[in-house]
């Protein structure tokens, strides 16, 4: 493992906005730890990118990737939300264990990540037919439209989720 030194121009950044986009984050999510964690997180992605070179506007840059970050976070604890709802919902005899809980989340959160990007509509067809199994014709009926426009979704989400897997 490389132990090399951030460049210059980082260390520089993260000194003196560390704290401006840590309070950021805090007033965003009414939590100190969690802004400290996303915070670091929004500096480790900035070292997985070329240093920016003359950046005129370094706290909207840094707000930036931290927006996604807060996303993600948000995303990520709706699906965990919905997910402890549905297990709430069945027998105890028929819950998962913590292993497979976690496991379940991480699917879903790859989920999440393919189909971000796509249209609500594209992503509502698509998990209509592969989550619930609906047929295209049920589909159309359920959102009132044709099974020709059924099938341009699933062909767009389809595509999309290929492109995220593979590219």
């Amino acid at each position: 493992m490389s132990t090399a030194a951030p460049p210059d121009g980082f260390s520089t950044l993260y000194r003196d906005h560390h704290r401006w986009l840590h309070g950021w984050l805090r007033r965003k999510l009414n939590c100190t730890e969690q802004a400290a964690d996303l915070a670091q997180d929004t500096f480790v992605r900035l070292l997985s990118r070329p240093e920016p070179e003359g950046l005129r506007e370094p706290r909207a840059y840094l707000a930036t990737i931290a927006h996604g970050l807060v996303v993600n976070h948000w995303r990520r604890k709706a699906l965990e939300q919905a997910y402890l709802e549905e297990l709430a919902s069945r027998p105890e005899v028929l819950a998962p264990s913590p292993e497979e809980r976690r496991l379940v989340v991480e699917a879903l959160e790859e989920i999440a990540r393919l189909l971000d990007g796509l249209p609500a509509r594209v992503r509502e067809i698509f998990l209509l037919s592969q989550l619930d199994g609906l047929t295209y014709a049920a589909i159309g009926e359920r959102l009132g439209v044709s099974i020709n426009v059924v099938q341009k979704a699933m062909v767009r989400a389809t595509a999309h989720c290929y492109r995220a897997l593979y590219r």
